[in-house]
């Protein structure tokens, strides 16, 4: 089966009653978690950026926490996952400003964690690579969100 592109998705959507979608929207999210996870920002969290900010911080340190700190390389395997949990929800807010804090946020738990990442290339490396994206990002925001993005990275 081929996908139909999302403007004829838009068409038919406006076609159908309101039940209908309804009931599309909760069939769609029975089907995988990130679905769900996204009509949960949608439905609850969009309204509330800085709470949904707040929250996703706490998943990051909840994560870190947990953090097996028997050897680098699940040091190294459980970061990129959280690294990846971070960029999922950022996409479901599609803002810079949530996606800027977000990295920042994470690059700052990163060099603070023990043991030290500065014995590991990879875990140096990815850190680099996320201050980098951050600042790339943070370029293209406003004058005084540049500002204040800017001395939080001074402060690393």
């Amino acid at each position: 089966m081929k996908a139909v592109s999302v403007k004829e998705i838009k068409q038919e959507l406006n076609t159908l009653s309101h039940k209908e979608v309804q009931d599309i929207c909760l069939r769609l999210s029975r089907f995988k978690k990130e679905n769900k996870e996204l009509l949960t920002y949608l439905l609850f969290e969009s309204h509330n950026e800085a709470g949904y900010i707040e929250s996703v911080k706490g998943y990051i340190d909840e994560e870190f926490e947990i953090i097996n700190r028997d050897s680098y390389y699940y040091i190294r395997k459980s970061v990129r996952k959280i690294l990846r949990n971070i960029k999922k929800y950022v996409r479901y807010s599609q803002k810079k400003e949530t996606e800027v804090e977000l990295l920042l946020y994470f690059c700052e738990k990163l060099k603070d964690f023990t043991p030290s990442i500065n014995r590991s290339t990879q875990l140096q490396n990815m850190y680099n690579r996320q201050l980098l994206l951050a600042k790339k990002h943070i370029s293209t925001l406003h004058e005084d969100l540049q500002y204040d993005f800017n001395t939080l990275i001074e402060d690393f």
